[in-house]
């Protein structure tokens, strides 16, 4: 079997330990494997992350399916940047703590990516994983491997949009500062 990140959720649990912070559990699905968490992140955290990403913040991009590398993709209209393993002390707790709460090294992650999406921004439905039969996957699965999870982390508040939207399941998640949704894959 693959070896997989484990949220530790017993029946009825509502709080799980991430280290520096308990984090409360919203909702919890088997199939597929999603957890809404809240309070990962303080308002000042999300306020600073928010802050130290805006510098460098450009067009989103994917990767390119058939050629490798990365391409501008009309499916993705964000601005985003990723930021390096340990960047800033803001970054390396935040490592700490979901490395914690997922019993997975830090070193298996990929580097935290912030994402900004303005009025009528979208992504449009995809799954988050590297298709091992686009030639353009082999690159990025040499480098880093697939994923085989993600946590999607709502640094703000928006007025109205915003959602993570999970179609086989019709779940939409709305965003919150500090609250987390994780999917495993």
């Amino acid at each position: 079997s693959v070896e997989m990140p484990d949220l530790r959720l017993q029946d009825g649990c509502n709080a799980l330990d991430a280290g520096d912070r308990h984090v409360q559990v919203l909702l919890s699905m088997q199939r597929p494997r999603l957890v809404l968490l809240d309070q990962l992140l303080s308002p000042e955290e999300c306020a600073q992350l928010i802050a130290e990403a805006r510098p460098a913040m450009a067009r989103s991009r994917t990767v390119a399916k058939e050629a490798g590398g990365e391409e501008i993709n009309p499916d993705r209209t964000s601005d985003g940047m990723f930021f390096q393993r340990g960047q800033t002390p803001t970054v390396r707790a935040l490592e700490a703590r979901i490395a914690h709460l997922l019993q997975w090294p830090v070193e298996r992650g990929e580097g935290l990516q912030v994402l900004n999406y303005r009025p009528g921004a979208q992504y449009k439905p995809h799954h988050d994983y590297f298709n091992p039969q686009d030639p353009g996957s082999a690159p990025v699965l040499r480098r880093g491997g697939q994923r085989v999870a993600t946590l999607v982390i709502y640094l703000n508040t928006v007025s109205a949009g915003g959602c993570t939207y999970f179609p086989e399941s019709q779940l939409r998640i709305h965003p919150r500062p500090g609250q987390a949704v994780y999917a495993q894959l």
